[in-house]
């Protein structure tokens, strides 16, 4: 009995043995980095003549970064040897750098080429009379590369521009048949050479995953953006920089179907796809686009399930904001798609979901590139009848809109208005002249200072866009701004024409015209003046100021004689006298033409200095027009601070106004030689827990006669560190501050006592409810101030999206620009956010010893196209010290 229990106890041992071994061998670990090796699926085959991206680079995509310069070297070699490419290059970034667009089709369809693009633009053009033909192509764009940091896209458009020229087989010829597929790469060629550079230079031999590594922790924000630190994103519709209008010329010239935009996102995330947040899509967009949208990336999800990769939709990203590139489309007759890897920010990185490896997304941007382009020409019949209908139903809906026109007008500043225009003509939204001069709400507008836009056009979604406000929402939460009416930022009088006012003969001939000059001025033995209305003349002042010249401001209005009889001007004319200057007369004279021509700002030669008023009124050399000093001005950049509001202040100053700003990290300000610089700037940024060591050092410097401007939330911050600043030896004063804050703190915690419970499925929109994500605000602005000058109304436009209220100042005079009590003109803004900012400062300017202290509540420089604000800005440059303290009773 006893042996037998030990032979089955034997055998049970034994059998344990072979399931612990069988264990073993299945849970044996698997490298995930295998998953990735087959870059190429092996359905495919490839013309061997047509070198792989690792044959010609000499590595393994996403074994080390692809530099911009290998990237355009392989696109060009490809396209040299392939007969199904073409290749240009269609601009330059800010940094030289070139941007190549590729037009991928069969040789029968690149043969005529030409003829295709010409039936596929006659879609959108409602009474063309084209038809869908059956072998007409369906139009993709492909776009690699807008947020530089965002690496993976650029380096998947080598496999698939591989693709392009060298798969072979039923698939690929199908494609290159039914469809023309436009490649641009890459959009942001600066911002990716950063990224690229960082890597190189903490990237080593072996790969290391570890997040805490350095080649992982760049400040993504430089390589996302652009040489001036633009969000290229959001810049389909404004178009500011040089990289957007190189692409959007083209885009515009194709006008294509599906649009398939890539990027990257936060490392724990998986990959995103388009369709996004249902109840976030812009209402312009019709549901059919939508529809579209859902059935195009089947494709790519086909892919992704059958090799088990995670994806998700429908959460976190929306197609609200048309100045995107997976939201413009919808507006244009097309389909956009977004795509987002989970970065690596490097070669591999852990995360939650598992190792992460750039060469897996790599992979996953080529093969979803694959996919969309056959899901494109899957839907090609779907798509060009949707494209088809889109523009003449936009006809159909312009024909029923009680606004049959707008008219738009800048006074006395033809540049702002030439500016808005062209980028209406950008976007194929024509633009005439006024014929008449009439009067809508209460404006006046005048036809030679006017132009008019007719709704009834093909663009017509596209023109609803960009003049109407939106004040009601059906999603309350925001992927970026609310809003993006431009007339009210770039600072025009503007009005909706219903049909009762409009009439056919308002419409004059198209406006298509070079940026507006201003004839020459006259010689003067006395002096020369010019007016600070016109955009550029800040940029002219630059030049006066540059070229070691004297020059004064007008405090009040002047009445001149000229060599082209007596003329009144505003308050803020510049008046450049010849008394005194260290420059010939000819020299001035010539400069004065230079401004005139480059500058598109009239200039007057003055006869004499006498008021042409007699002595009620002010003389240009009398105490009413102060000195101008040259400006040497320092930007704050760096940890800390928002880089896109540094960014809009580097370029508007050094790139349309030519003035030179000295650019310095915030926490390498105390060892600069402050003495050297007249303006200290602080764009927005995180400043709470900001104390510095040479807070101290900028008081002095302040009192001493420097400006200190604080932006958005650095505004507090520099509020507190001059103005508010109380010595810790005013023992009173200490005091003081101390039952201020225990009021405050006892306040707060009454408030917190009352805080009402919620679900936790409602969080999100709640936290959202009070975030102002971008809006548009009325106020009311003080134009006889200096900061002030160069506006002929009161009233004004901001671009708001800071819920803090700023105090008010006790001084009576220092709220330039106050918002009016009912402020929101446009976008989301919570009835508490509404009321707590109403009536509340927007721009304070004050006089603190020698210097002064401005601050801004918001960005006047708002992505480089709030023309309309940009002059409050570059007063507090010029005019900082132009203004006086009120007098002590």
């Amino acid at each position: 009995m006893q042996t037998r229990l030990l032979a089955v106890m034997a055998t049970a041992l034994v059998s344990i043995c072979d399931v612990a071994a069988a264990q073993t061998v299945t849970s044996v670990k698997v490298d995930v980095r295998d998953a990735d090796v087959a870059m190429f699926s092996p359905d495919t085959t490839f013309d061997n003549a047509i070198p792989t991206p690792s044959e010609f680079l000499g590595f393994q995509l996403g074994h080390e970064p692809v530099r911009h310069h290998q990237l355009v070297d392989y696109i060009r070699h490809v396209a040299e040897l392939s007969d199904r490419l073409t290749l240009e290059t269609i601009g330059y970034s800010h940094e030289r750098r070139p941007i190549l667009f590729m037009v991928a089709t069969s040789p029968g369809n690149q043969a005529r080429i030409d003829e295709i693009r010409a039936q596929h633009i006659a879609l959108t053009e409602p009474g063309s009379g084209q038809e869908i033909s059956d072998d007409m192509p369906v139009v993709t764009w492909l776009n690699y590369g807008v947020h530089g940091a965002e690496a993976s896209g650029m380096d998947a458009s080598l496999p698939f521009v591989y693709h392009l020229a060298a798969a072979q087989g039923e698939a690929i010829e199908r494609v290159l048949e039914e469809s023309v597929v436009l490649v641009t790469a890459v959009f942001n060629p600066d911002g990716h050479a950063k990224r690229i550079a960082w890597e190189d230079a903490f990237g080593g031999k072996r790969r290391i995953s570890d997040p805490a590594h350095m080649e992982h922790i760049s400040d993504w924000r430089f390589a996302r953006t652009n040489h001036y630190f633009f969000d290229l994103n959001r810049q389909w519709l404004l178009l500011t920089q040089p990289e957007p209008r190189a692409w959007m010329r083209k885009w515009h010239e194709w006008r294509p179907n599906l649009t398939v935009d890539y990027h990257e996102m936060g490392s724990n995330n998986t990959y995103y796809f388009h369709p996004g947040v249902a109840t976030r899509t812009n209402p312009l967009a019709p549901e059919r686009a939508e529809e579209l949208m859902a059935e195009v990336v089947r494709t790519s999800e086909d892919f992704l399930d059958s090799e088990g990769r995670l994806y998700y939709q429908g959460e976190g990203f929306d197609n609200f904001y048309v100045g995107k590139g997976s939201t413009f489309p919808l507006v244009n007759g097309g389909v956009g798609i977004l795509y987002e890897a989970s970065s690596t920010r490097g070669r591999e990185i852990e995360t939650r979901n598992g190792l992460r490896t750039y060469r897996e997304n790599i992979r996953k941007q080529y093969r979803t590139s694959v996919a969309s382009i056959e899901g494109a020409v899957n839907l090609r019949q779907p798509f060009l009848e949707y494209q088809l209908d889109f523009y003449n139903s936009a006809l159909d809906e312009a024909n029923d809109s009680s606004t049959r026109a707008w008219v738009f007008s800048a006074p006395g500043d033809p540049a702002r208005m030439h500016v808005f225009a062209d980028l209406l003509n950008y976007h194929r939204i024509s633009t005439h002249r006024l014929m008449r001069d009439i009067e809508v709400a209460g404006k006046r507008f005048s036809a030679a200072e006017s132009l008019i836009v007719p709704v009834s056009q093909p663009q017509y979604r596209l023109i609803r866009s960009i003049f109407e406000t939106l004040t009601e929402f059906e999603d309350e939460t925001f992927y970026d701004v609310s809003t993006w009416t431009l007339p009210p930022a770039f600072g025009l009088d503007y009005a909706a024409l219903s049909g009762r006012v409009f009439r056919d003969n308002l419409v004059g001939s198209e406006y298509a015209t070079a940026m507006p000059v201003a004839e020459a001025p006259d010689e003067s033995g006395y002096a020369y003046v010019f007016e600070w209305g016109p955009y550029h003349a800040p940029r002219a002042l630059q030049r006066v100021l540059e070229s070691e010249m004297l020059a004064r401001v007008a405090t009040k209005p002047i009445n001149v004689a000229t060599t082209a009889g007596d003329r009144s001007l505003p308050v803020g004319s510049i008046i450049v006298p010849l008394d005194r200057q260290e420059r010939r007369p000819s020299d001035i004279h010539e400069l004065m033409r230079t401004i005139a021509a480059e500058d598109g700002v009239e200039v007057h030669a003055l006869t004499s200095g006498r008021s042409t008023t007699g002595s009620v009124d002010v003389n240009v050399g009398g105490p009413a027009a102060r000195p101008v000093k040259p400006v040497h001005a320092l930007l704050v950049i760096g940890d800390g601070v928002n880089l896109y509001d540094a960014g809009e202040i580097w370029h508007l100053t050094d790139y349309r106004m030519n003035m030179p700003v000295t650019l310095r990290p915030r926490d390498q300000l105390g060892d600069i030689d402050w003495n050297r610089y007249t303006h200290m700037i602080f764009p927005s940024g995180e400043y709470e827990e900001f104390e510095p060591e040479w807070a101290g050092r900028m008081r002095t410097w302040v009192a001493e006669g420097g400006s200190v401007i604080g932006m958005r939330d650095a505004a507090p911050w520099v509020r507190a560190n001059t103005l508010d600043w109380i010595d810790p030896e005013d023992l009173e004063a200490v005091e003081a501050a101390q039952v201020e804050a225990k009021k405050k703190e006892e306040e707060e915690e009454a408030e917190a006592e009352e805080t009402e419970r919620l679900p936790y499925a409602d969080k999100a929109d709640h936290e959202a409810e009070n975030v102002i994500g971008g809006a548009i605000f009325a106020a009311d602005l003080d134009n006889s101030h200096p900061l002030g000058f160069g506006y002929s109304d009161r009233a004004i436009f901001l671009h708001k999206n800071v819920e803090e209220p700023m105090e008010v100042a006790e001084n009576p005079f220092a709220t330039v620009i106050a918002y009016t009590d009912d402020p929101v003109y446009s976008g989301y803004v919570s009835d508490e956010n509404r009321d707590t900012l109403a009536g509340t400062p927007a721009l304070i300017a004050e006089r603190s010893g020698e210097g002064s202290v401005i601050l801004f509540a918001d960005n006047t420089n708002f992505r480089g196209y709030w023309y309309g604000t940009n002059k409050l800005f570059l007063n507090a440059l010029f005019f900082s010290r132009v203004f006086d303290a009120p007098e002590d009773n």
